[in-house]
């Protein structure tokens, strides 16, 4: 077993220390700050590399909102090793070596990785360890992206359901900064000086502020090497990174907002606070969603779907770095009122909190989670992904414990969060109205109402 192999503290290559192991994953720390996972998985002869940044639209303000994302899409342009005028850029070279590859920005982190036949491990571990601090951030860079990601932002603007959701976590946090989305603010997007990116770069893309993560089929020895050879050299930052301190304070009253705008159909969008993902009520909040939306047979499928109120329904339980919201979302049948859909969703909520839940729907949700959880752990890339995530929200050994935990929970536990959460005060509700048609008075970004 992994965790017999080294002593907790003992230096195993240059710069890198051993820190702990449990069922496969090993965790060692580089001199620098960086955190290093190995995950051997020998099925198929790849790799996947994941190198995850503790930074996301969490670190953004007014001003910058959206720098994150936009950083992502320019560390892709190259380096003075990985360019186009050399014949070498990012892209074109993984292609060459036939990698799977990509990069993604989420609230509380972004992510690089590559999946690539295990030779070619070296290789990414040294163009990632070059793309954390030697980056090309330049105007025309900024200015190309700028449009690619104006265009992103525009096909969202175009799909109702994301817009309500936008406008729901920013109606819910006042303060924190889940309030602002992860693609940033059209103005910002817009506006953001160059060099107020690359400030936001030399400040969050160092290896104290990420998690290596490295899958699949390669020999210890061999990785550690690699990474004590290329990110090893990298230094510390000259500064501490910036912790965000904001807190959302305790909503004092439901929050209401309604959203006009083209559209085919109604939505309604209920949200409500919970806790981070290191709390443990994040199990049976977790639950309660299945127990919800989770299939035909669940709660609000039959009371919307089935009774003829709604398209479809869902819900979710965020696990995230600070506090976030349990949501519930229905799409409405036509001429169906949106308040009669919202009734509805509050008396099956209010049932809850009266009656409970019965054993044998907890044991179906039990079942669903603990399906879904090894399914998207299924394959190196996979397993990277999921990793990832939990790093970013919490740890590695959250990722191990979330199965066992969720098998923890007892009835009475769904019954106390629904009554704890899902409460007046706690709410915030959306509602998409469908235009039929532009008209000269609509306005782009939409009418929003508010009220508390």
């Amino acid at each position: 077993m992994a965790e017999h192999i080294y002593v907790t503290g003992q230096v195993v290559a240059e710069g890198i220390t051993f820190v702990d192991a449990a069922q496969g994953i090993e965790e060692y720390r580089l001199d620098n700050g960086m955190k290093l996972l190995l995950v051997a998985q020998p099925v198929a002869p790849v790799v996947a590399l994941m190198v995850l940044y503790h930074v996301g639209s969490r670190n953004e303000a007014v001003g910058y909102t959206g720098a994150t994302h936009l950083l992502e899409h320019m560390m892709f342009k190259g380096t003075p090793t990985f360019n186009t005028n050399r014949g070498t850029q990012i892209a074109a070279v993984l292609k060459r070596l036939g990698a799977h590859f990509n990069a993604t920005t989420w609230l509380d982190r972004t992510n690089y990785f590559e999946a690539v036949p295990k030779e070619h491990l070296e290789f990414v571990i040294q163009l990632e360890a070059d793309r954390m601090r030697n980056s090309l951030i330049r105007d025309e860079d900024r200015e190309a992206e700028r449009i690619v990601v104006r265009n992103e932002l525009e096909r969202g603007e175009n799909e109702p359901l994301r817009v309500l959701d936008q406008h729901a976590w920013a109606a819910a946090f006042r303060e924190h900064p889940y309030h602002h989305p992860t693609i940033g603010w059209r103005c910002d997007v817009e506006n953001v000086p160059t060099e107020r990116l690359r400030q936001f770069y030399h400040t969050f893309y160092w290896p104290k502020n990420a998690t290596t993560i490295i899958v699949g089929d390669f020999q210890r020895h061999e990785a550690l090497s690699y990474v004590a050879k290329h990110f090893g050299r990298i230094p510390s930052p000259p500064h501490e990174i910036p912790p965000v301190y904001t807190v959302e304070p305790p909503q004092e009253g439901e929050r209401r907002f309604k959203l006009r705008r083209v559209g085919e159909v109604g939505l309604v969008q209920l949200c409500f606070h919970i806790p981070e993902a290191r709390h443990p009520d994040v199990y049976p909040l977790a639950l309660l969603s299945r127990i919800l939306t989770d299939g035909i047979t669940t709660r609000l499928y039959q009371r919307l779907v089935d009774a003829g109120l709604a398209i479809s329904v869902n819900s979710m339980a965020s696990h995230l770095k600070d506090p976030g919201l349990f949501e519930i979302v229905a799409v409405l049948r036509p001429e169906v009122p949106h308040q009669q859909v919202e009734d509805a969703i509050l008396a099956e909520l209010a049932c809850i909190q009266d009656q409970g839940v019965s054993q044998a729907e907890l044991d179906r949700a039990k079942v669903k989670i603990e399906a879904t959880v090894y399914y998207e752990r299924d394959g190196a890339l996979n397993y990277a992904c999921a990793l990832a995530e939990a790093e970013s929200s919490a740890d590695w050994r959250w990722f191990l414990d979330y199965v066992p935990q969720v098998q923890r929970v007892q009835v009475g536990d769904i019954q106390r969060v629904a009554q704890q959460y899902l409460v007046e005060d706690n709410r915030t509700v959306g509602w998409f109205v469908p235009k039929a048609s532009p008209g000269p008075q609509d306005q782009p970004q939409g009418e929003e109402e508010s009220d508390e």
